[in-house]
Parts: structure tokens; sequence; C-alpha cells
């Protein structure tokens, strides 16, 4: 797998950069040889169909065919994951306003279930919200999904799946058939999505081994729609 420098995480928080072309709608990505061809990405999109936003992201593989191979344990496990991170406010969701970039997620992780209310999803490709935020621990310029500090009680949605970090699992239509990941979430959740902006992302995530803050680190980045994390894509 081709891996891009956790350095070019801390992009993703140039949300408003002006630098980058944007895209009035979907991205397109060149193939690239290099990475492994279920985590190309050659065309990512957001878009409103009917009473949905449709989430996808096409690759030059099969979709979803590597897995994280079973370590018998939650310390120190990986997730693969393909993500849009957005520029929604993570009050969108649920979450307390400004509290990092909210990205939407379709996870697999087969060591352990975070899913709501108890259930089991380690067996499948499944979507999650997550919020973003940046942590020398995890890297130079590398980020983490943010911890909720021992204590703490921020807002979170209802089916937050009761562990410390500022994660959120629907249970949305999420299909992954060819070469393609598609989530519909619907629009009454996020509310006015018109011109939101957006990015794509293939990538591994780590649990941490002594499972203290922060618990779950960006350990690799496979490939990036843009090639700069700049969210050039706006939902149409």
């Amino acid at each position: 797998m081709k891996l891009l420098r956790t350095t070019a995480l801390a992009a993703l928080l140039a949300i408003t950069s002006t630098a980058a072309a944007q895209h009035e709608g979907h991205i397109a990505s060149a193939p690239d040889e290099k990475i492994t061809a279920s985590f190309d990405i050659i065309r990512t999109d957001v878009k409103s169909v009917g009473e949905d936003i449709v989430f996808q992201v096409q690759v030059r593989g099969k979709a979803g065919e590597i897995k994280p191979k079973a370590t018998g344990q939650f310390a120190g496990s990986a997730v693969y994951s393909y993500v849009w991170p957005t520029s929604l406010d993570s009050a969108s969701v649920g979450f307390d306003s400004g509290q990092g970039i909210l990205a939407l997620a379709v996870t697999f992780h087969p060591d352990f279930d975070d899913a709501a209310y108890g259930g089991v999803n380690r067996h499948v490709w499944h979507p999650h919200w997550v919020v973003l935020v940046p942590d020398e621990v995890c890297g130079p310029g590398a980020l983490k999904v943010r911890d909720i500090p021992e204590g703490a009680k921020p807002k979170v949605p209802p089916t937050w799946p009761n562990v410390p970090i500022l994660i959120d699992s629907p249970t949305y239509p999420t299909t992954i058939e060819t070469d393609t990941v598609e989530v519909k979430v619907p629009a009454s959740v996020i509310g006015a999505a018109a011109g939101v902006k957006f990015d794509g992302v293939t990538s591994a995530l780590k649990v941490n081994a002594n499972l203290h803050a922060p618990l779950l680190c960006i350990s690799d980045i496979f490939d990036v729609a843009s090639g700069n994390l700049s969210l050039p894509g706006k939902v149409h």
C-alpha cells in the first residue's frame, strides 16, 4: 500500500483553504498503480438524492476486499476505513459545536464491536461519524478521533456506542458493491447540506496498545481523493 506521510493529515484543518481548486460536485482522481487497488480512489461524490444525502467513493479495485487481520485483542488492533472528511460542524449530527473535523467513515475492525446499544458489528463494514483533531502523540501532524476525558460529559448522539471518543454508530444503509462504497444518510439528520465541502480518504487507524488517550489514531493514509486534503468537493 502507498503510505502518505501523516504530516499531510494536518492539511485537513485547512477546510477554508482558497489555494485548492474547487469542484462543483464530485472529485475525480487519477488512478495510481502504486496504491493497493481496493484503496486507490478514482471518484468521490456526496450528493442529494430524494430524501437522502448519498456518500460514494469509487476505487480502482474491489471495494472492501482487504480487511485488517484479527489480533484477538482490542489493544493495538487495526481499523481500515473509507472516509469522507467534511466541512459540516460537529453539531450537525449531535455532538457539541466546534469539536473538530466531522467525517463520515465506513470501517472494518475484526477485534471489537462499536455498534450502538451494545450491538455487534465487527464482522461487517459499517458507518460511523467521527470527530477528528490533531494530536502529536499519534505522530507529527497526525490526527486522532477526539478523546472524551475521564469525567467529562460532552453532548453525544443517541447512537453513541458508549466509548470514550467522539464517535457515532448510526445504522445508515451501507453497500459495498464491486468498486464502490455507498452510504445513504437521511437529509433530515444533517439539514441543509448544499455547498458543504468534502474530500475522500482511505486509511488505517490503530487502537492505542495502552488503551489510553489518544485511544484511536489515524496511523496510515493510503490515498486522498484531492491529493492534498483540501476538501474541494461540494455537496450537490
